[in-house]
């Protein structure tokens, strides 16, 4: 079951309005309380994430639940990434959304409560959740609600004596284990955990399989409202780690953890819909089957590409935001082939190749530049304003990229317009603190912070000595 208690506020289904966020009112939280109680929960989380995305959070016994959703939990800034403050400065309170409630599969007497964090009983300009929100309520008033879907890739890890980690399976060797048949039934006792644990909460997992690194795996599940989804992705991240752990294996969401197999992407696939209908504005023939054509999408999902094309560089520092980000997205790097990951900037067909996507069946775009370490409120909040943007001012994107973008030489790239994705995290920041769109959705602190932080990154990634700097210079100097 995804919300312990039926009386509490279901997310939105894909033909509901959009959304407030929840705050939490006496009635509705006395009736999960006494829920949770019949459940045998003993513990809440109000929990956040910092810039990361990484889960942070304080645990209250549950006769403490009222207290707790008036924002009784303070959290001093300073002593985390990306939460803007001076030690001197008032504590952030963490406002848990009701209708997040989770309670963890793995450990039935705890709660989790996504939150959005308050100052002095104003919402935190800074905040993560705060800020897709604020996005979201941009969206609303032009009438859009943003549907949003990511597909979670990520490498499942067995610790040997001598420290190396290697894949769960024995025989989970070969060359091109894509859809690995063997490398999926060895890994289906935590799998199968994981799997039933998502259906339980309501996710509607509709595919799983071993991807193209050897050890990695993808889950698929149902899309949802935007900020509904990137609180799944959030508790997807912890429920995955904790379940592998207690099958002693490690999950990682690291997104290139072997430079010879393919990394682990993100995609996000995304569309609008009508607020009020629910009726999907990306697709000609609102899901009625022979309408249109293969690949169709309607002239608004058009500007919103075209939106975020102008902005794909500075979004690149976002949605693949570490220095491991860029050496997923190269052209050549698996023993299967291609990365499958994107290089340019472009859009096209179902042609894996693009930046943006768009699938045979139509109706969305996904973004394959996204990968398993970004924050899903950050990345989210940016496409969409950035989506935003093309339909305000109308824009008209690029002639659409229908070949193999890897193969087209230098000449031929310049002829079609293409240009390159950021090679390395300095690139993509430099580009996110140049871009005016960016202070706007992220804030001042916030912008500010994110830009201190991933230059501090690039930095201290150069004045580390590297296993191949070894290897190579050594001996030979």
């Amino acid at each position: 079951m995804e919300l312990v208690s039926p009386s509490a506020p279901l997310p939105a289904s894909p033909s509901e309005p959009l959304p407030a966020p929840q705050l939490a009112s006496a009635n509705l939280g006395e009736e999960l309380q006494l829920d949770l109680l019949s459940c045998g929960v003993k513990y809440a989380l109000a929990s956040f994430v910092d810039i990361h995305g990484n889960g942070k959070a304080k645990a209250v016994p549950l006769d403490h639940f009222a207290s707790m959703l008036s924002g009784s939990e303070l959290f001093t800034g300073a002593a985390l990434d990306g939460v803007p403050q001076d030690v001197s400065d008032d504590e952030v309170a963490a406002i848990p959304d009701l209708a997040s409630a989770t309670v963890l599969p793995w450990r039935r007497d705890v709660v989790w409560l996504a939150s959005s964090l308050e100052l002095n009983g104003a919402p935190f300009e800074a905040c993560s959740r705060q800020i897709l929100t604020r996005v979201r309520q941009q969206a609303a008033a032009l009438g859009y609600r943003f549907n949003l879907g990511i597909e979670t890739e990520f490498f499942v890890l067995r610790r040997q004596d001598d420290g190396t980690l290697v894949p769960a399976s024995g025989r989970d060797t070969l060359d091109k284990p894509c859809y690995d048949l063997g490398g999926l039934l060895d890994n289906l006792d935590w799998l199968d955990e994981l799997v039933q644990s998502m259906n339980g909460l309501g996710w509607g997992v509709y595919s799983f399989d071993h991807e193209d690194g050897n050890g990695q795996f993808e889950i698929d599940f149902a899309y949802a409202e935007a900020l509904t989804m990137a609180d799944r992705l959030t508790f997807f991240k912890l429920m995955a780690k904790e379940i592998c752990r207690r099958h002693g294996l490690i999950a990682s969401f690291m997104p290139k953890p072997f430079a010879h197999r393919t990394g682990s992407g993100a995609h996000f696939n995304m569309s609008l819909a009508d607020l009020q209908s629910g009726a999907n504005l990306f697709d000609p023939g609102r899901g009625e089957p022979g309408q249109c054509e293969a690949g169709a999408i309607t002239p608004l999902a058009e500007q919103f590409i075209a939106g975020v094309l102008r902005h794909a560089a500075a979004i690149c520092a976002v949605i693949a935001p570490t220095v491991n980000s860029y050496k997923r997205l190269v052209a050549q790097g698996s023993m299967s082939g291609f990365t499958w990951a994107p290089v340019f900037i472009c859009h096209g067909n179902n042609n894996r190749t693009n930046m943006l996507r768009i699938p045979a069946a139509g109706g969305r775009v996904e973004c394959r530049a996204a990968d398993s370490s970004c924050n899903p409120y950050l990345g989210a909040a940016l496409i969409l304003a950035a989506g935003l943007e093309g339909i305000r001012e109308q824009l008209v994107p690029p002639p659409a990229n229908r070949v193999n973008a890897y193969r087209l030489s230098a000449a031929e790239r310049a002829e079609r317009g293409l240009h390159t994705l950021p090679r390395h995290l300095g690139e993509a920041v430099e580009a996110f603190a140049a871009d005016p769109l960016c202070r706007e959705v992220f804030g001042p602190a916030m912008f500010d912070a994110f830009v201190s932080l991933k230059r501090a990154e690039w930095e201290a990634y150069h004045g580390a000595i590297s296993a191949w700097e070894l290897e190579h210079y050594l001996e030979f100097f």
